[in-house]
């Protein structure tokens, strides 16, 4: 805070009525501080920790969050496991949205959250390439012009966990191992697909669905019968010292009608 006690010249010194005036001044613009601090303490950022594949779907829905609330959301990428150990260690996030109910669940468990996670999607797994003339199909992954197949780690992120699922349901798993790469998430996955590095892999459908990412390559939805359910969850974390207003109206809002239209969009399923 800057220090504001310094000397007046002389010539700069007012009369007594103007000094009065002044003060008044100073007491009213008191006040409007004071009430704008406060208006700023309750419609600070919300922090949202949120799984990789929600992004694009997150970023749409908070951009019509604050156009209605007026709240601004800092949004924090990462994969479920990652963010849980964060939250864990003590991370100021806010609201954590996961790609699974395990993470979440096991937050609650442990005295991280204030209330069990609620399902506010189901995810959907997409094979994706960016190699012209190559079928994005799970048929076509033994072949000899694949070197390297892209999942998320199984340990981190729900998608690579269902990806796995697939591999073993179809047989394959035992024969493609040497080619499986991990990313850390479903987006650092997205990165070695998008640059070729991996001349194919496994993602998330809202993923092939953004408006970033429509249109380029070519990518097959996988039949949801070949892996568990993704049932997604989100939580509001425990802070005590937390004086925000936001972060229940914008929990709130992942819920509503509005956010399920944006996630229906963006290939995740809302009614199940």
């Amino acid at each position: 805070m800057p220090n504001w006690n310094f000397k007046v010249p002389p010539s700069l010194k007012l009369p007594l009525k103007k000094k009065l005036v002044f003060k008044v001044l100073g007491i009213v613009l008191l006040v409007l501080v004071s009430a704008c601090k406060d208006a700023n303490n309750d419609s600070s950022k919300i922090t949202i920790a949120a799984a990789a594949n929600t992004q694009y779907a997150l970023e749409s829905i908070i951009e019509k969050f604050t156009a209605e609330t007026g709240f601004n959301c800092d949004l924090i990428i990462s994969s479920s496991g990652k963010h849980t150990a964060q939250i864990m260690e003590g991370a100021p996030f806010d609201i954590f949205v996961s790609a699974d109910m395990k993470y979440p669940s096991d937050l609650f468990k442990k005295g991280f959250a204030s209330a069990p996670p609620e399902i506010y999607a189901y995810g959907k797994l997409a094979l994706w390439t960016m190699v012209d003339g190559l079928a994005p199909t799970t048929e076509n992954l033994d072949s000899s012009s694949i070197k390297h197949i892209a999942i998320a780690n199984p340990k981190t992120a729900p998608y690579g966990l269902a990806a796995l699922e697939v591999l073993k349901k179809k047989g394959l798993l035992s024969d493609l191992e040497t080619k499986l790469v991990y990313g850390e998430s479903i987006a650092q996955t997205n990165q070695f697909i998008y640059s070729k590095s991996a001349e194919i892999g496994f993602t998330a459908q809202s993923v092939v669905l953004s408006p970033e990412m429509k249109g380029k390559g070519n990518f097959v939805i996988i039949n949801d019968s070949l892996y568990t359910p993704i049932a997604q969850g989100a939580v509001i974390i425990n802070q005590p010292k937390r004086n925000n207003s936001g972060v229940k109206k914008f929990y709130k809002f992942l819920f509503s009608r509005e956010a399920k239209i944006i996630l229906k969009d963006f290939g995740y399923s809302v009614d199940e």
